[in-house]
């Protein structure tokens, strides 16, 4: 018990630290990183609860797809993060407004917040019980039934997303030269083949 209790508080800290560290990092590389990290140490918390199987779900989808599209995207924007920053005073009061709105919202959800006393009860025990059903087998009821339109919605935009990052990797720079395949078809042979006479002993 003492062991667990040890585990426990040990996940829980480094996933306070490391999601702090998300969004106080000046590096959105480093903050990538952070949020993996936060990532594997909410896995073990669901170890812990006997949650296996979100555990992997969190390691497989959120760190083997969602964060490393994140990391990616940052990569390959090549974003000049010191003129991002120029600009941050100018959005400081819209921020502040949003920020306290989000402030207010966490307290009245706290305020009216309270533990059922059964709840300890029933935490650990899978609905239907576990010699009926499994746990993931439960698991998918839920999700597929009660949750079926968030569910859907959270995958639209995790769509939208991907497609967002795919455009804007795309847009047109000056100076970048890209494979241009309408172009290589139409040329002529004019185009795409250049006779040169050589004279004996001279380069071209």
């Amino acid at each position: 018990m003492i062991v667990q209790a040890l585990a426990f508080y040990l996940f829980a800290a480094v996933t306070v630290a490391a999601g702090f560290m998300v969004i106080a990092a000046r590096n959105p590389v480093h903050s990538v990183l952070f949020l993996i990290l936060a990532f594997f140490n909410a896995a073990g918390l669901f170890v812990l609860l006997g949650a296996e199987f979100l555990a992997m779900i969190l390691v497989i989808v959120y760190v083997g797809a969602v964060a490393v599209l994140f990391l990616f995207v940052v990569m390959m924007l090549d974003i000049n993060f010191a003129e991002l920053r120029e600009g941050f005073l100018n959005y400081l009061p819209i921020g502040l407004v949003i920020g306290g709105i989000l402030l207010v919202e966490l307290f009245l959800v706290l305020g009216a917040w309270a533990i059922a006393p059964e709840a300890a009860k029933f935490a650990s025990t899978p609905t239907p019980p576990v010699e009926q059903i499994a746990n993931t087998h439960a698991i998918g009821q839920v999700l597929y039934t009660k949750y079926m339109f968030a569910f859907q919605v959270s995958g639209l935009i995790l769509l939208v997303a991907m497609i967002g990052a795919i455009v804007l990797t795309l847009r047109v720079r000056e100076g970048v030269r890209k494979q241009r395949i309408s172009v290589q078809v139409s040329r002529t042979r004019e185009e795409a083949v250049a006779l040169r006479k050589v004279e004996p002993r001279q380069g071209v």
